[in-house]
């Protein structure tokens, strides 16, 4: 018996007929193939393509559909399909980002779970990489080189090339402090004393990471700094500093504002998500962008200050 699969009567499967051929499967399908597998008019493949609707790549002025990606949307566009009614995201704290999901979680009910773990950047990167988490929020270092920083942290994962960047927005980062300790002339050194308590990051945590740039600025040295408390995430740092458990924090000025803190401003840094190709595509990651560039988004985030929206929505990476 020459069928392929078939099977002896004992039950073993047959040896393959070497006179024919195996045919591998092309990675990328053509707007013709497209319109073919999902039976729809050839124009509606350009139309979506162009949208942004269906994962698609354009080269040299041609339309080409990732086979993997494209599966991987009709299961997750499917009522009740694999993980649309889910999202996670892992990662950086932000208060706005934090707003903006407490928002859509909100408005899709019990239909979808809509998650936030603030985990720190690296951390966030791990989970990303398990797929354990659907998004990851990071900031790591000033504004003017986050695109060459980002792209250099997420390369340290062998997944980071099935991965989106996009930029969500800027922020303002520095030392968040306590009612009164503002220092003269806005000179961060008189905070580097032994009297000044300071509540720290845990390592893998961007605003850890930008204080260390800092403390290098000021020839400071950290292990001779006083730490009474550690901090897992943004709010956390602000809160142990409002319940005076520590006299300084590092953190973004939306962070202070939420605990009516002092705010010695550092620098800005840029806020990027960094999700898989194929979560690009879901809804819920839309609806979270929608909220984000919302009218209640942007009210808080002028109420909480230093945001910067200028480049919101830019691709910073497409793997």
């Amino acid at each position: 018996m020459s069928a392929r699969g078939a099977t002896d009567p004992a039950g073993a499967a047959a040896t393959p007929d070497p006179g024919v051929a195996r045919v591998t499967p092309s990675r990328f399908l053509s707007v013709k193939q497209v319109a073919e597998y999902l039976d729809i008019h050839e124009k509606k493949v350009y139309g979506l393509a162009a949208e942004g609707l269906l994962p698609a790549t354009k080269v040299t002025g041609k339309w080409l559909f990732p086979r993997e990606l494209l599966d991987q949307w009709l299961i997750e566009s499917a009522h009740g399909g694999v993980l649309t009614d889910r999202l996670v995201v892992a990662g950086s704290d932000d208060p706005l980002l934090y707003r903006a999901i407490m928002q859509l979680a909100n408005e899709v009910q019990g239909r979808a779970l809509v998650s936030h773990t603030s985990t720190g950047t690296q951390l966030g990167l791990a989970l990303l990489a398990r797929h354990r988490a659907d998004v990851c929020g990071m900031h790591w270092g000033p504004a003017s080189e986050s695109e060459q920083r980002h792209l250099a942290v997420i390369r340290q994962y062998p997944q980071h090339r099935e991965w989106v960047v996009q930029r969500a927005f800027y922020r303002e980062q520095g030392l968040i402090l306590a009612p009164g300790l503002r220092p003269s002339g806005n000179d961060p050194g008189t905070l580097f004393g032994p009297d000044v308590r300071w509540a720290m990051r845990q390592e893998g945590a961007g605003s850890q990471r930008f204080l260390r740039e800092t403390f290098a600025r000021h020839a400071v040295d950290p292990s001779a700094l006083r730490v009474s408390a550690r901090a897992y995430s943004e709010r956390e740092a602000a809160a142990l500093v409002a319940m005076e458990q520590a006299d300084v924090a590092p953190g973004a000025r939306a962070a202070a504002a939420e605990f009516g803190l002092e705010f010695l401003a550092i620098g800005w840094e840029a806020y990027d998500l960094v999700l898989y190709r194929g979560v690009y595509f879901r809804a819920l990651l839309h609806k979270l962008l929608e909220q984000l560039k919302g009218a209640e988004c942007r009210r808080w985030a002028q109420l909480l200050g230093g945001y910067d929206f200028s480049d919101s929505g830019k691709l910073i990476w497409s793997g």
